[in-house]
């Protein structure tokens, strides 16, 4: 008993004895696993760092230097026409500078407390900024700089912002110049820089020019609330431009104002009272120092941005000469046409024009205008001229309805279509006219003349949205979602910047197209900029084709129509060859129900699209608030201001028409294919039966029949009433034809098919 006793005790024992040395054995196998992956992430760190900064080096070694002259105020650019005459100098206003003593303390405190905090502290980079930002940015959906203040400057001074320049090396060497920045000037010496540099809008540069122009003192007599504006704007001055944009400058103002409070360099009292001060406390209105300006506001806008979106400079930052397309002889004739009565008679001062005029050829844009009776103190503004918030009617028919048609499904310009009772396809919601009647049977020519809806909607369910969305496509005219509704309108429902829809802009872009034999040039502003170093940049437009040779005379052909005998006969200019489309745009149920007008046929947009062989000129009219309505007395100005315009430019050139291509026969005044379905069939006749038999054109006479197609319609009425539109359709108000030219039935001669429209 004892010895088993003792054997038990033993085993205890040495199971006792054991077991520590087993968990200590396990916990140093543990350990060591741990230490193996901390090292080799460790050194996997250590290695990526010093790559990075082997990089950082690397790229910092070919940064540009440092220089008084980058550094200091920016250099004016230069604008020139069409002719290199010079035609504008942003930035030749005297401008008033800081010296570094001058700085006044609550605009340095209001700058510093919005712009870098740690101004004071910081190295020309902020690292705690650097990484707050990239927390921020990975955990909101907003982004946060981490640029300091000195990495603005250097930014203004020296660097693209085109996105596509946003690269590391950029970063690296931005990073760089701004230490090197620090190390090199003191922090008031950087902030006269800053101060001095940036761009204020309204053409201003520099925040004491901008506090002598905005509030006719000097800074260090700015309130808080103006010294906070002031501070705000460089951010995005345009945005920020009380005189324009008050609503944003005014929450910019109040975020300058927070950020000076959680500073404390303002007490509760003083933000309480800033804040509650009207944003035009103050303001002065702004003097036009060149009356160019004025003239060509609209058109320097967008060479702004097109300067910036093809280059990333901003030519308010960087001294530059650009050489536009803009013709100024044309330009100030739309402005007196716009802007006077000596040519057009308008309602009132708030009814707004905008137009573009291009060259067909090049795609230059030639001339525009956004916007009529605009006020002394706003510089660039909206330019209406190339939003697409509005709606072009009718004058879409050609491009989405008719053109499509012609180029997927070979129609002759005779075909038959039916203006008959008819809904939108897969709806139950009717189609009606201004008339709220039908015309029946009509050629496709007569319904384009005579702008039915009817026959334009069945047009484009023959040829399917997808299609008719290509054929828009390729003249620049796009939308999210295409409805059938966009037969006789370019509304969209949605607002994605300009991207959808129709503007002055893309609809003369379009019809260009038309006269330039199908071919589509991108419009554009700019063709040449010089830098301040001697370098150059060119530019020219993107050529494309988008439709065939043959779709295109055909509908030009027609829409001579649309003025010798239609609804836009009020464009006629004796002797010159053109052709065009009217379009009315209209209100629903309920917004006439809020208009609550006495009027009948009220309309809230107005159009005229038209084209020579060389020019396409396409005028908006209507009212800043959709609301308000154009009358029918008023219908007229959009093609009396194409008119006006077309008539002024066309004295230039050669009265020449548009030649017919080989691939399109003509058969009396009626177009169609060579060698398709529809052509008619040419018979030899005696010279007693050709009035009655019409016979086809040889290749030798098309050119001499085509310059009489001006004079020759389809035995259409002449409308003796103004344009009007209902609430459920956008199309022109003229009497019918003639018995003779609406049968009932569709004829059966060979020269038209009328069985191979399946949508009717």
């Amino acid at each position: 008993m004892e010895q088993n006793h003792a054997k038990r005790s033993q085993a205890h024992n040495m199971k006792h004895h054991l077991q520590p040395k087993n968990k200590k054995h396990k916990g140093k196998k543990k350990h060591g696993w741990l230490f193996k992956i901390f090292f080799t992430l460790f050194s996997l760190g250590m290695v990526l760092f010093l790559l990075g900064v082997g990089l950082f080096f690397f790229y910092a070694s070919s940064s540009p230097k440092l220089s008084d002259k980058e550094l200091g105020a920016s250099a004016s650019s230069k604008i020139y026409g069409l002719n290199n005459e010079l035609i504008a100098d942003l930035g030749a206003e005297q401008r008033v500078l800081f010296e570094p003593n001058e700085l006044p303390e609550k605009l340095k405190d209001a700058v510093i407390s919005v712009e870098d905090k740690r101004f004071y502290q910081n190295i020309g980079i902020d690292p705690v900024r650097i990484v707050s930002s990239l927390f921020h940015n990975i955990t909101h959906s907003t982004t946060q700089g981490g640029s300091t203040l000195t990495q603005q400057l250097i930014k203004l001074s020296y660097f693209s912002t085109k996105e596509s320049d946003q690269t590391l090396k950029r970063k690296a060497q931005e990073a760089w110049l701004a230490m090197q920045l620090d190390r090199r000037s003191s922090k008031e010496e950087i902030l006269t820089y800053y101060m001095n540099k940036v761009y204020m809008s309204n053409g201003i540069y520099g925040m004491r020019t901008a506090s002598e122009k905005y509030y006719g003192k000097e800074p260090k007599d700015l309130s808080y609330a103006q010294t906070a504006l002031i501070a705000g704007m460089p951010q995005a001055p345009n945005t920020y431009n009380p005189y324009i944009n008050p609503n944003y400058a005014k929450d910019r103002r109040d975020t300058v104002l927070l950020t000076m409070l959680e500073n404390q360099k303002i007490s509760k009292e003083e933000y309480d009272k800033a804040v509650a001060t009207p944003i035009d406390d103050g303001l002065q209105p702004l003097k036009e120092s060149n009356q160019n300006l004025k003239i060509i506001d609209n058109y320097v806008k967008q060479v702004i941005e097109e300067v910036q979106e093809k280059t990333g400079e901003d030519l308010f930052k960087k001294g530059m000469d650009i050489y536009t397309n803009l013709d100024m002889n044309a330009q100030k004739r739309l402005y007196d046409i716009v802007n006077s009565d000596q040519y057009v008679d308008y309602p009132d001062d708030k009814f707004q024009v905008a137009a573009t005029l291009v060259d067909v050829k090049t795609g230059k844009v030639l001339a525009q205008i956004g916007g009529r009776k605009i006020a002394s103190d706003i510089t660039f503004g909206v330019n209406q001229a190339v939003e697409t918030n509005r709606d072009f009617g009718s004058t879409m028919k050609p491009l989405t309805d008719y053109g499509p048609a012609i180029e997927n499904l070979d129609w002759p310009t005779n075909h038959m279509l039916d203006d008959s009772s008819y809904t939108y396809p897969n709806t139950n919601i009717e189609v009606h006219d201004w008339d709220n009647q039908f015309m029946g049977w009509m050629t496709m020519r007569q319904a384009l003349t005579l702008s039915r809806n009817v026959p334009a909607i069945k047009a484009l369910d023959a040829v399917g949205l997808d299609k008719a969305k290509t054929f828009l496509n390729k003249v620049g005219i796009d939308y999210k979602q295409m409805e059938y509704s966009n037969a006789i309108s370019s509304n969209t429902n949605v607002q994605d910047g300009n991207k959808y829809g129709a503007s002055s802009l893309k609809m003369a872009a379009a019809y260009a197209a038309f006269s330039n034999a199908g071919v589509y040039n991108t419009p554009y502003y700019v063709n040449k900029i010089v830098f301040a170093d001697g370098t150059e940049q060119t530019f020219k437009t993107t050529s494309s084709r988008a439709m065939k040779d043959s779709t295109a005379y055909m509908v030009t052909d027609m829409m001579k129509n649309v003025i010798s005998s239609g609804t836009g006969n009020n464009a006629q200019i004796p002797g010159l060859y053109q052709a065009g489309k009217t379009g009315t745009s209209n209100y629903d149920d309920n917004q006439l129900k809020q208009i609550n007008s006495s009027y009948e046929g009220i309309a809230p947009d107005e159009n005229f699209v038209g084209i020579t062989p060389y020019y396409s000129l396409a005028v908006w009219t209507g009212y800043n608030n959709r609301l308000t309505p154009i009358l029918p007395d008023d219908f007229l100005i959009a093609s009396e201001v194409y008119r006006e315009l077309m008539g002024f430019v066309s004295d230039n050139v050669p009265n020449k028409d548009w030649v017919m291509p080989d691939s399109v026969l003509r058969n009396g005044s009626e177009l169609s294919l060579v060698n398709s379905k529809y052509t008619p069939q040419v018979t030899k006749t005696s010279e007693s039966t050709t009035s009655s038999t019409s016979t086809s054109t040889s290749s030798k006479e098309k050119e001499k029949s085509s310059s009489q197609t001006s004079s020759t319609s389809s035995s259409v009425a002449t409308p003796t009433s103004s344009e009007t539109s209902s609430s459920e359709s956008s199309s022109e108000s003229v009497p019918p034809p003639t018995s003779s030219t609406t049968p009932s039935t569709p004829p059966t001669s060979s020269s038209s098919d009328s069985s191979s429209d399946n949508s009717e």
